[in-house]
């Protein structure tokens, strides 16, 4: 955004030279041409540029001023825009300093008389609220006043009329006398009304008099009046011409953001001081410059490594000190392998055994408010929420699951690796590709019915078999296992937490991953961040993923920190950055990894650390030395057409695809969603408040078994062995009191899952639902009589 240009300096009021203004860590001061007129103090980079790019200004009339030392000072006007600036020597910055002080007093002066409109009223600034009850109270008590002498107007109008019209009879009258007698009596009448018309003529004259003097005295208050009004509205409309189109260069930049930069993995730093600074942005120029300041500084910096490294790691191992580490120097050498090993996972050579599909019906151009729907919802859980299918997706919340495995093929050259730290850097490349699928499916998955499944057998194409079940519907939770030939095994159980903050929508996974191989042993854990919708009042809808992920390797005490950063809107760093740290048990720091969420990440080997300079809040960097950075993972472009197709991935396409063979709890299976894919929105609607009548009815048959368990458990007992159900009671103990029965969270074990159990991980120290086995069994054998009515 540019900053506003400075006006043009008068003669005789104007101070310019030469200052070397705060910029960033990384080019420290930089010399600057700063001009000081009619209160405003701007800045260029050079003389040439004072007629055509200002750089910034900030008003002295607001400004705080302030000596740091013999050549350095400071400018900030409350937080917006703070300068820092340093003179050449002593002298010019005394020049300056009186320079700025006695423009700020005229500044201050000139705001004070503009402020004051010449007459006795006294000036009363409208932006405050004190200030703008007084001026309207002063409004209403001129007005008043004025309405006041308007009725007098009027009554002696009326009283002008009434004695003229009594003085016009008397003359009538007069004309018609014919007796000498009379006259007298007549003139004396004649001369008392026409005293009482000249009072009234005169009383009627003073009231004008008082009306015109009263209305001259307000004239000139009044067109002031007018005129700031007129200067706000023009103001008013040139900010919001300013905000849309600033709006639509971030919309732009917002979307065309998609390559990084070659130096991305150097995170920028805070500025000076950690004084925030947001309208320093057009200081730097297009050549991948920095902020004056950032508000979330980098914990560490990553410098290039001293080219002896490069020359020793590839030449000889062995040679490299054992302070880098002798752990994982194989590292280069296993991509080299994992390349060349015919073992090795190579998806794309493989013919699929079946041809799938590669689109979907376009979705329909239904228009309906958001927030017609959700303004009653906040501060509400989500789940709570009867939504239409017009803000779903054609998926379930088990197939959003499933799509985590997009990029499997990490996984399988994880299980590869010889090293664990090696391995940890695909486990957490792996972790991060996650979210890709995210960037623009906006739309909200099916909420899971309570026993619904989904299968993923892809056993034949890509080595691995992957079954989803919903276990819990209140609070909703959902367990995933995954496991494949190549030596790995991936099992989650994931519970939604999301809150409708009115103007953004924030949904916290909760629970955790893990994923172990078979043939190091490594068992591996992390957890999910937060993802946050913004723009649910007004605008274009949009995600963003934000918070820190530790991914643990619980045999070896390796560790991966990832930290998503949230994106801002006034950083000039590469949107959904991604950065993370490798280290061993022992917390020294071998890898370092960045990139984006949504499009890649890098990884880089350490050759050498050492602490750097401090940064805000006196913490202290640490600066890596690293190899050059090896890219680990890159998104797959989406499809043809998919801004029509809900944003799909070429693996989410197929995810709803009928499939022959699958459980009847399967989500392709499922009615509604299946009509919402095809088109049919009005029916989907209907159809899936069928199935939300039916799984509460089901929740209530199911509290009614619970409290027939209470009072006799032994006939519980027996009619679970007659009716072989998943919707069984716990026979080994009682259940609750029936006063204790509401809903399925204060009754666990109400419902048991039917491919999942709940144990407790002794290596995680974690309970989770982990798979038992007899799906797949079942699937050979097409026996499902065990699976409940879901659909």
């Amino acid at each position: 955004m540019s900053e506003p240009k400075s006006p043009t300096p008068t003669p005789g009021d104007t101070y310019k030279g030469w200052l070397f203004k705060w910029t960033n860590y990384i080019k420290g001061y930089q010399r600057r041409w700063f001009v000081l007129s009619n209160g405003l103090l701007s800045y260029y980079r050079t003389q040439a540029e004072m007629g055509h790019t200002c750089r910034g200004t900030i008003n002295l009339a607001t400004a705080n001023i302030a000596v740091e030392d013999s050549c350095n000072f400071v400018i900030s006007n409350g937080g917006a825009q703070t300068y820092h600036l340093k003179a050449s020597s002593e002298v010019e910055r005394q020049r300056w300093i009186t320079a700025l002080e006695l423009a700020k007093a005229k500044a201050v002066q000139m705001q004070a008389e503009s402020d004051d409109s010449g007459d006795d009223f006294p000036a009363v600034s409208p932006n405050s609220g004190q200030g703008g009850d007084c001026r309207n109270t002063e409004i209403q008590s001129t007005l008043r006043t004025l309405n006041s002498k308007v009725e007098d107007l009027a009554t002696c109008n009326d009283l002008i009329v009434k004695h003229g019209s009594a003085l016009q009879r008397s003359l009538s009258e007069l004309e018609g006398l014919r007796v000498a007698a009379d006259m007298g009596e007549k003139v004396k009448q004649v001369t008392e009304r026409a005293t009482l018309f000249r009072i009234t003529s005169n009383a009627m004259i003073n009231a004008c008099r008082d009306f015109l003097s009263m209305a001259q005295s307000h004239s000139k208050r009044w067109q002031k009046a007018l005129q700031t009004e007129r200067e706000q509205r023009i103001r008013l409309e040139e900010t919001l011409e300013q905000l849309a189109k600033q709006h639509n260069h971030l919309e732009r930049a917002f979307r065309g953001a998609t390559v990084l930069p070659p130096s991305f993995s150097n995170p920028a730093l805070g500025n000076k001081g950690g004084v925030s600074g947001k309208a320093d942005a057009s200081d730097e120029d297009d050549d991948n410059e920095f902020f004056d300041a950032m508000e979330e500084p980098a914990e560490f910096i990553t410098v290039p490594a001293d080219p002896k490294y490069h020359r020793r790691s590839g030449s000889n191992i062995s040679g490299i000190s054992s302070e880098t580490g002798t752990d994982d120097q194989s590292v280069n050498f296993d991509e080299l392998s994992l390349a060349s090993n015919p073992e090795s996972p190579q998806p794309l050579e493989l013919e699929p055994v079946r041809q799938r599909r590669t689109r979907i019906p376009d979705k329909p151009n239904y228009y309906l408010n958001l927030w017609s729907i959700m303004k009653n919802c906040i501060g509400k859980e989500l789940s709570k929420i009867p939504m239409p299918v017009n803000f779903n997706e054609p998926l379930s919340m088990l197939q959003r699951l499933s799509e985590d495995l997009e990029y499997y093929e990490l996984l399988d050259k994880a299980a590869k690796s010889h090293s664990s730290l090696e391995q940890m850097c695909y486990v957490a490349a792996f972790t991060v590709s996650s979210y890709s699928t995210t960037v623009h499916r906006t739309g909200k998955p099916f909420n899971p019915l309570l026993g619904e499944t989904f299968e993923l057998d892809r056993h034949r194409e890509c080595g691995y078999r992957s079954l989803c079940e919903q276990v819990s519907h209140h609070p909703p939770a959902a367990a995933h296992h995954a496991f494949s030939e190549k030596g790995w095994t991936l099992r989650q159980e994931i519970t939604l937490a999301s809150k409708f903050r009115g103007k953004y929508l924030s949904i916290m996974p909760l629970g955790s991953i893990q994923c172990i191989f078979e043939k190091s042993n490594n068992h591996y854990s992390w957890k999910k961040v937060t993802t946050t919708v913004h723009n649910i009042i007004v605008g274009k809808l949009w995600i963003d993923q934000s918070g820190e992920i530790d991914v643990v390797n619980h045999k070896t005490g390796d560790r991966c920190h990832l930290k998503f950063a949230p994106y801002s809107y006034f950083s000039r760093d590469v949107p959904r950055k991604v950065t993370g740290v490798v280290t061993d048990k022992d917390g020294k720091a071998h890898y370092v990894l960045s990139g984006t969420w949504d499009e890649k990440m890098e990884f880089s080997k350490i050759m050498q650390s050492s602490k750097g300079e401090n940064g805000t809040e006196g913490k202290q960097r640490t600066v890596y030395q690293t190899l050059k950075a090896k890219e680990i993972w890159r998104k797959n472009p989406l499809p043809e057409g998919a801004e029509n197709m809900y944003y799909f991935s070429s693996l989410a396409l197929t995810l709803n695809e009928p499939e022959e063979g699958v459980a009847p709890t399967d989500s392709r299976r499922r009615p509604d969603q299946r009509l919402m894919e095809e088109g049919h929105w009005d029916e989907a609607n209907a159809e899936k408040q069928r199935l939300e009548e039916k799984q509460r009815s089901t929740r209530r048959e199911r509290e009614r078994e619970a409290v027939k368990a209470a009072s006799s458990p032994e006939e519980a007992v027996t009619e679970a062995s007659i009716n072989d159900s998943p919707l069984k009671t716990d026979a080994k103990e009682p259940a609750p009191a029936s006063s204790e029965i509401s809903d399925e969270s204060a009754h666990p074990d109400t419902y048991q899952a039917l491919w999942f159990e709940k144990i407790d991980d002794p290596v995680s120290g974690e309970t989770l639902h982990i798979y038992k086995g007899g799906y797949w069994e079942a699937k050979e054998q097409g026996n499902w009589d065990m699976c409940p009515d879901v659909f």
